[in-house]
């Protein structure tokens, strides 16, 4: 097994476990927004502080997350595949869903490479609107294990590197709480839906 099989392993087993737990919360709790490509959380999950850099060179943190529904998602800009195919497919979310005030970040696991003028150049070809994250390792780290959110540096033969990461997109209220998760595959319809559907439940908490 490769090393990059294994934490992504690592990262999906966690991700399952806990989604399996969230549905058996799901039945007994039926008040709760269904999310048909996703899973809204038993319990909301407030967000720890942070204290990150955008994509414009300003201070990001938790209170910019308050009065706003979000969708993150961790990655780096010099991913191959799932970034670039997840982003497409937050665009098309963003769009079908019209949900007043959503956002996107986006939350680099390579602060090295992406400084926020590459991020902002990146995230420019699939919306403007997105958010880019990026500043010290130790933040990134500790924001991204305390929503389960793995990733690990991979090195490469001649002295390159890649990273493997967990690929779940989060889903917060306006109270900067993590209350939904979605998982792949994305289906961009579904997932529109499901946040049309949760939309009132997402606003009454700001």
């Amino acid at each position: 097994m490769t090393a990059r099989l294994f934490w992504i392993l690592v990262g999906l087993g966690a991700l399952c476990a806990a989604l399996a737990g969230f549905l058996v919360h799901a039945e007994i709790d039926s008040s709760r927004p269904v999310l048909a490509s996703g899973t809204w959380l038993p319990e909301a999950k407030p967000i720890t502080d942070f204290h990150l850099i955008d994509s414009q060179g300003r201070p990001f943190t938790r209170a910019a997350l308050l009065g706003h529904p979000t969708l993150m998602y961790f990655g780096f800009t010099h991913c191959p595949d799932e970034c670039p195919d997840t982003l497409a497919a937050l665009a098309r979310i963003k769009r079908q869903a019209g949900l007043t005030g959503l956002q996107v970040l986006f939350v680099t696991v390579d602060p090295r490479r992406d400084t926020p003028p590459v991020l902002a150049a990146y995230l420019r070809q699939f919306d403007p609107g997105f958010i880019g994250l990026t500043g010290a390792p130790a933040e990134i780290h500790h924001l991204a294990a305390s929503l389960g959110i793995a990733f690990n540096r991979i090195h490469l033969p001649g002295g390159g590197y890649d990273f493997e990461h967990t690929t779940a997109i989060l889903l917060l209220d306006a109270r900067a709480r993590e209350v939904g998760v979605f998982t792949p595959p994305f289906d961009v319809r579904q997932l529109a839906h499901s946040l049309r559907r949760a939309a009132p439940a997402l606003r009454t908490a700001a």
